[in-house]
């Protein structure tokens, strides 16, 4: 018998989702770096600071609770002017970047410091807390939008954090579920060490498949057809929304999947070849599993797919 939405949504609730209590807690953790941050730019730098956005999975509420496999990041955009996209680099703004949170953390107040391709992370002990400072370039020109830089090749995105954030929210609007059927399946991809599937593409499918096939059917048929959509597909359709402005950019990457706030953006553009492979091959296992699981009303299968704290329903 197919798990009922009364059943995964308790399962949502008590395991997945993030409490209010830790979401306030990790608000004031981010509120303070922002606060020290960015008193550090406007008086050591001659960068200023005209927005700060918290962005990424924390601000779209499809943020999974903090398990050994699970980690916790918020991505906090700080947009900055006066500076000139043409020649301005991330390593140049990564390493001021750097350098201030060393001298407002000078304690062991935060576990390390890292520079990852497009951010400085900060990762604070006690809590676990990684956030990710992303400097953005700021287009004056268009509300919201700017440039963002990746160290390792140097390439430029233009990006759009707010927009992006409004665009799980309208489909959440659309479908009170997509937000719990995102967090399903970011579950199933941490649980399958799916490294090169990010969340953003996660809830770009779900959005997609929304987009085309309404929310009809269960949380758990739509879960099972999120696997089935990768399996048939391969992952090899090119994926776009009613916002991308047309004509739609060519791209030649192996997973093509359009960024609806920006359309010359192709979000899935890491996924190689072997990667594409081995995810389709990790969503047929699962579909099939999700599958006998659902006819045969087996528990112990959809644990091997979210793991051992999996449950439907109080337990003594």
């Amino acid at each position: 018998m197919s798990l009922s939405n009364t059943q995964l949504k308790y399962y949502d609730s008590e395991v997945l989702r993030l409490s209010a209590e830790k979401r306030k807690e990790y608000h004031a953790q981010v509120d303070r770096l922002v606060q020290e941050l960015s008193k550090s730019l406007h008086a050591r730098t001659e960068l200023t600071v005209t927005r700060v956005v918290k962005a990424g999975s924390f601000a779209k509420f499809t943020i999974l609770n903090k398990t050994s496999e699970d980690p916790v990041d918020v991505d906090v955009v700080f947009y900055i002017s006066g500076k000139d996209v043409t020649t301005e680099t991330l390593s140049s703004l990564g390493d001021v970047i750097y350098k201030l949170l060393i001298d407002i953390y000078p304690t062991k107040s935060v576990e390390h410091f890292e520079i990852q391709r497009k951010a400085a992370t900060v990762t604070f002990v006690g809590t676990g807390l990684s956030v990710d400072v992303v400097p953005v370039i700021n287009d004056a020109a268009n509300d919201g939008y700017g440039w963002q830089f990746d160290i390792q090749d140097g390439t430029k995105t233009r990006t759009c954090a707010p927009c992006q954030i409004k665009f799980v929210r309208d489909r959440k609007s659309k479908d009170a579920d997509f937000r719990t059927l995102v967090r399903l399946a970011k579950k199933w991809r941490n649980r399958s060490e799916l490294k090169a599937l990010k969340s953003f593409t996660i809830e770009l499918i779900l959005a997609y498949l929304l987009d085309k096939n309404g929310r009809a059917g269960s949380i758990e048929k739509r879960f099972r057809d999120f696997l089935l959509y990768i399996a048939q597909s391969g992952l090899k359709d090119v994926i776009a929304f009613p916002e991308n402005t047309k004509p739609l950019q060519r791209f030649t990457d192996p997973v093509v999947i359009i960024d609806p706030v920006c359309s010359t953006n192709n979000v899935a553009s890491r996924i190689t070849e072997e990667e594409r492979k081995e995810i389709v091959a990790a969503a047929e296992a699962a579909w099939e599993a999700a599958n006998f699981a659902s006819v045969e009303d087996d528990h112990d299968v959809w644990k091997e797919l979210f793991g051992p704290r999996f449950k439907v329903e109080e337990q003594e």
